[in-house]
C-alpha cells in the first residue's frame, strides 16, 4: 500500500555565509491516508523545517518526496503553489486570518484563487464554518473573535478546497488551555471522518490526540 506522503533521503543545508548548516539529515518516512501524525521535538531539532517540505513551502537539498502520487521534490515554484492551494490545508499557531475581511471571507479565499464562482464559493464557506460552530459568525471580523474562534476560522479556510491532507503548526501554541481542547477535539472528530492530519507540536500531551507519533532530534527521526 502506498502512503499519501512518501519521503525518502530528505536532506535541508542552510547556508549562513560560508557555513552550511544541515537540518535534516536523511529523513524516511510515510504517512497513510486516514493517519493523524504528530510530529514532535525539541527546538532545533528539524520538525518546522519538516513541515515546510512536506507543506510543499520549502524544498529539500536532496531526497525524494511524493504526495498524493506526485512527485513534489523536483517541482518549480509555481507548480508548487497550486498543489498547496489545490491538495492542502494549512492551520498556523498566529491563525494567519486576513484582518480586514470578515470569517466568510477569510474562509473563502482558497477558492477564489481556485477560480470557483462566488455563489459557490460563499455557499462552501458557510458549510465549513458551520461545520466548526461559527456558523452565526459569519459577518464578523477576526478582532471580534477569541483565540479559539479565529482558529477555528483557520481550520474552516483549510478544510474549505477539500484537500488531501491537514498541516498543523502548533495549533494550540496561542490559546488557554480550554479553547486548545476544544480545538484538539475538532482535529480528533477530523480524524475520524478519514481526514489525514500532520500536526507539528512540542507539547506531549498534544501528541496523544496523534493515532501515530515521530519524534525527530537533530535533523534525524529518533
Amino acid at each position: 500500500m502506498n502512503g499519501i506522503i512518501e519521503i525518502s533521503g530528505i536532506e535541508k543545508e542552510y547556508r549562513m555565509g560560508k557555513i552550511t548548516v544541515p537540518a535534516l539529515r536523511g529523513i524516511d518516512l510515510t504517512i497513510m491516508q486516514g493517519e493523524f501524525v504528530a510530529i514532535m521535538g525539541p527546538s532545533g531539532s528539524g520538525k518546522s523545517t519538516l513541515m515546510h517540505i512536506l507543506g510543499c513551502l520549502d524544498t529539500p537539498t536532496s531526497g525524494d518526496y511524493f504526495l498524493d502520487g506526485e512527485k513534489i521534490s523536483a517541482m518549480k515554484k509555481s507548480k508548487l503553489a497550486a498543489i498547496r492551494n489545490s491538495k492542502i490545508g494549512f492551520v498556523f499557531q498566529t491563525f494567519n486570518l486576513l484582518p480586514h475581511l470578515n470569517v466568510q471571507k477569510n474562509v473563502e479565499l482558497p477558492l477564489m484563487y481556485s477560480g470557483v464562482s462566488p455563489r459557490k464559493r460563499a455557499a462552501r464557506a458557510r458549510e465549513v464554518l458551520s461545520d466548526v460552530g461559527l456558523g452565526d459568525r459569519l459577518r464578523h471580523k477576526p478582532s471580534e473573535l477569541s483565540g479559539g474562534q479565529r482558529q477555528r476560522v483557520a481550520i474552516a479556510r483549510a478544510l474549505v478546497n477539500n484537500p488531501a491532507i491537514i498541516f498543523a503548526d502548533e495549533p494550540t501554541g496561542n490559546l488557554d488551555s480550554v479553547s486548545g481542547s476544544d480545538i484538539l477535539t475538532i482535529f480528533s472528530n477530523l480524524h475520524a471522518k478519514g481526514h489525514t492530519i500532520v500536526m507539528v507540536t512540542h507539547d506531549s500531551a498534544v501528541a496523544t490526540r496523534a493515532s501515530t507519533r515521530v519524534n525527530i532530534v537533530d535533523g534525524l527521526i529518533g
